[in-house]
């Protein structure tokens, strides 16, 4: 684990910074030579970071894994091996010189590709974005819909438990006025006492 800290932070300062900040003064300074010779390292180092991948996977359980890939960069970076340009001009400059058309083909081929790929899924996504949005939509009304429903006919049922008449129909017996024993509606006691001074006189 240890190993492993190490030579992540050597790889980060000695192998990405410090080669970037040397890039940048070379293209400050517009100097051909060392501006070729950070290119020629960027390149290794693309190579060494997408090995790295596979080896750090397969190969992390060798002895001294990690201190052979710092050893590895220091000897990439060293102005007296020029590990990076050896590498370049004996392996890496050769091999992409000989292969260099069907890269190009396939680098076409894939670019046209990944565009039709996509374009296709893209068109799949908004439909699929577009039949969630309506049936989401309709749902969404379905149910503001039966909100109001429910809201209305508590409001009916609210409206007759109070008591009033229904529009059409007489009144329901014993609602109105307040009937007497038979079912004749009662005076009140002034109109009682007129009735009945009335007739004795």
């Amino acid at each position: 684990m240890v190993s492993w800290i190490i030579s992540r932070l050597v790889v980060l300062i000695f192998g990405t910074l410090y080669p970037a900040y040397y890039s940048y003064k070379a293209v400050k300074s517009k100097d051909i030579k060392e501006y070729v010779k950070w290119m020629m390292y960027w390149i290794i180092f693309a190579l060494f970071t997408t090995a790295e991948t596979f080896t750090d996977i397969f190969l992390s359980w060798f002895p001294f894994y990690y201190e052979l890939k710092i050893a590895f960069v220091a000897w990439l970076l060293s102005p007296y091996t020029k590990g990076s340009s050896l590498l370049y001009r004996k392996f890496v400059h050769p091999t992409l010189s000989s292969k260099e058309k069907e890269i190009d083909d396939c680098l076409v081929q894939a670019k046209d590709r990944s565009y039709d790929a996509l374009v296709h899924f893209g068109k799949r996504g908004l439909n699929v974005a577009a039949t969630a949005a309506v049936m989401a939509a309709s749902k969404g009304q379905g149910a503001l819909s039966e909100r109001l429903r429910s809201f209305s006919m508590q409001d009916l049922t609210t409206i007759r438990g109070d008591g009033a008449p229904t529009p059409s129909g007489p009144p329901p017996p014993g609602s109105g006025r307040a009937s007497g024993k038979h079912g004749q509606p009662k005076m009140s006691r002034s109109a009682s006492e007129s009735a009945s001074s009335s007739g004795t006189a």
